[in-house]
Formats: structure tokens, sequence, C-alpha cells
């Protein structure tokens, strides 16, 4: 699910893409406003108009809308305080910037298993930074979906039948 959200730029790129240079602008405009939603109702509701008001000039676009809507609104079922870091690619990006610059300062590996054991090696230096020096969504902010989880796990065990 949390892949699924993070890619709302490369979508919106994509589906410029799929329309003329006259249409990019009010196609844009028209995505971006799906996301500024309040909610995830709301936010389907933007995307059905906007696939609707689209049909007839760019029916490619529409199409893509309406099929990807699960993915591109995954994010808000989560709390709002995290959509912004759900639909943003900044670490990954950031990531794999600094392994292209560690490796290029390289240049030539005497194999492959050379270059894999330094990208590994800059992976796990990431993910212990993240572990112990900040993080990305606080375990305050998830509270109140873990206890959902919990709440729901619950219902489902003691819906079970008695064998």
């Amino acid at each position: 699910m949390l892949t699924s959200g993070v890619y709302t730029v490369h979508f919106l790129r994509d589906m410029l893409g799929h329309c003329g240079k006259a249409q990019q602008p009010m196609i844009a405009a028209a995505i971006r406003q799906i996301f500024a939603a309040e909610n995830a109702g709301e936010a389907r509701q933007r995307l059905a108009g906007v696939a609707a008001a689209l049909e007839p000039t760019a029916p490619k676009v529409a199409r893509l809308l309406l099929e990807a809507q699960e993915e591109l609104l995954a994010f808000m079922s989560f709390p709002a305080e995290h959509w912004s870091k759900l639909r943003s690619t900044n670490p990954l990006e950031r990531v794999n910037r600094e392994i292209g610059r560690r490796s290029d300062v390289v240049g030539i590996y005497p194999n492959d298993a050379a270059l894999i054991r330094l990208a590994g090696a800059l992976l796990i230096e990431q993910n212990d930074e993240w572990l112990v020096g900040r993080r990305y969504l606080s375990v305050e902010s998830l509270q109140p979906l873990l206890a959902e989880r919990s709440s729901e796990t619950a219902r489902e065990v003691a819906a079970l039948p008695a064998a």
C-alpha cells in the first residue's frame, strides 16, 4: 500500500505525456486538485469529476485516472499528517543519488560483487541512520493507526467459530 501513494508525481508526469501541449496545464491543475482534497471521500469525488470532465478531450487520461484510483489515493488511508511523506519519493531518490555518487568515486570495479558490496554497505548505513538518528514517521503519529489495526484483529478473532 505504501508504494502506491508514492508515485503521484510520476503519475502526473506520465499523464501529461498522454495529452497535447496545449492541454497539459489544464490536466495538471485538474489532477492536482484531487490530491488537495481534505479526505479520501472528497478525493474520490474529485477524481470522478476530473475523469468525467477529461473524457471528451483526453479519454486515455480519464481512463488511466479511473484505473489507478485505488493506488493514487492509498496514502489517504493513513493519518493526514503522513500524507506529504507518503506521496514523496525524495528519501528514495536521495539514497539512489548517494549510491551513484559514491560508486562514481571508485570508477572501475573488479567484479559485480564489489559494486553490490558497496551499495549494500551504503544501504545498511542509511538504515542504521534512520533507525537511530531520525524517524520518517514517528511512533506517536502511528499510534491511532496501530490501535485501529489491533481492534480490527480482535474483532476478527472474536468472530472465528469455536473449534
